[in-house]
């Protein structure tokens, strides 16, 4: 039996967190991130703690929904929502605030706890004399030992959403290229009128060259140089949240506004954009979810869900469920006359998982058996 529960708070208590629900009920549909937070469930009930944060609050929820018995119904995330408010004075106003905000300190605050939870255990570890014999000896040994975090720390959020960019300078006079690599969780990238998704990233890597008073610094040649420079993806994460970047801000209004532009994504992606030296640079991907931006502005906006559920697409406004034919998806790809200021109901943040993603529960076991839909 397939359980479709909405994830809706009451605005009369809580304001207008619908930015709030829309991500939650994307990173439901990621599979990868649902069993895990599962999975962290089951590790709570087996340790008994007791002890209240952001992270048990969304595994509750997600537990909560997963064994939901009854076909269709409404889940109110009220612990979620004020541990939220109480963490994170951004979140704690009746205002609408932004989902892709939202979902950059979600994640961060899920990996930094699981971290810190990580490192109490090493305390604990030392504390008892059960640190594992031979590894005092190694940086794995001194940093279990000193019960400290080291650069090398990464969660399960990490394994599921990191990727890796290179960014490649290439000085014009000695041709030495220098490449420098950032970690992301999500990619952020400009858009155009009448444009796609793979336009978007191609644009996202195009060669920029360094002149004038942008001139680099070579250490090669010890002095300042013109230079080419361009952004790739050196790895390619397990699931890829995609931000399309609607608001921009005019210095003319002194505030953001909306770019209503018409952008084509696909239910399956190939990236173009990879590096030479990228172990999967051939990576397909399939679209599982989208947080789509409805309205003209960014602060008096509205957001939805579209989530691939098994072989059908469904919609998810507030308490309203609805299954939506595959033909509907071009509503939510922006006007094509859009400009600045229109209302309109566009993707914003995109959710891609990998087809040769793995099993990362496969060495710990299923957390449930049952996943339900929302």
């Amino acid at each position: 039996m397939m359980v479709l529960t909405s994830i809706k708070t009451e605005a009369r208590h809580f304001g207008n967190t619908c930015y709030c629900n829309s991500v939650i009920q994307a990173l439901y549909f990621c599979r990868p991130f649902r069993e895990k937070i599962l999975q962290y469930k089951q590790q709570l009930k087996k340790s008994g703690s007791q002890k209240e944060n952001l992270v048990t609050c969304l595994a509750d929820l997600f537990h909560n929904i997963a064994t939901q018995k009854r076909r269709v119904g409404t889940i109110a995330p009220k612990r979620f929502i004020t541990k939220l408010k109480k963490e994170n004075e951004l979140f704690d106003n009746y205002m609408q605030q932004d989902a892709h905000e939202f979902l950059n300190y979600l994640l961060n605050t899920v990996s930094e706890t699981l971290i810190e939870e990580k490192n109490a255990e090493r305390e604990r570890m030392m504390r008892n004399g059960t640190l594992r014999k031979g590894t005092l000896g190694t940086d794995r040994g001194r940093d279990e030992a000193s019960g400290s975090s080291s650069k090398t720390d990464t969660t399960w959020i990490h394994e599921i959403f990191q990727g890796t960019l290179t960014n490649e300078t290439r000085c014009l006079c000695c041709e030495t290229v220098s490449s420098k690599d950032e970690d992301f969780l999500d990619l952020s990238v400009d858009i155009d009128q009448n444009a796609s998704i793979t336009h978007c990233l191609r644009v996202f890597s195009e060669t920029e060259t360094l002149c004038g008073d942008q001139k680099y610094f070579c250490e090669t040649c010890s002095s300042k140089q013109e230079a080419q420079k361009r952004m790739r993806i050196k790895r390619l994460p397990h699931m890829l949240a995609l931000h399309l970047k609607r608001f921009k801000y005019m210095d003319q209004l002194s505030r953001y506004t909306k770019l209503s532009y018409r952008v084509l994504f696909p239910l399956e992606l190939r990236l173009f954009n990879v590096s030479d030296d990228a172990s999967n640079g051939d990576r397909l991907y399939d679209l599982v979810a989208a947080v789509v931006h409805c309205g003209a502005t960014p602060n008096r906006g509205h957001y939805i869900t579209i989530v691939k559920s098994n072989s059908f697409w469904l919609l998810f406004d507030d308490d309203i469920v609805d299954k939506m034919d595959i033909s509907s998806m071009e509503d939510f790809f922006g006007l094509s006359d859009g400009g600045l200021q229109k209302n309109s109901e566009s993707a914003y943040i995109l959710f891609y998982q990998a087809r040769d993603c793995p099993d990362l529960l496969k060495t710990s076991g299923s957390a449930i058996s049952n996943h339900a839909s929302i």
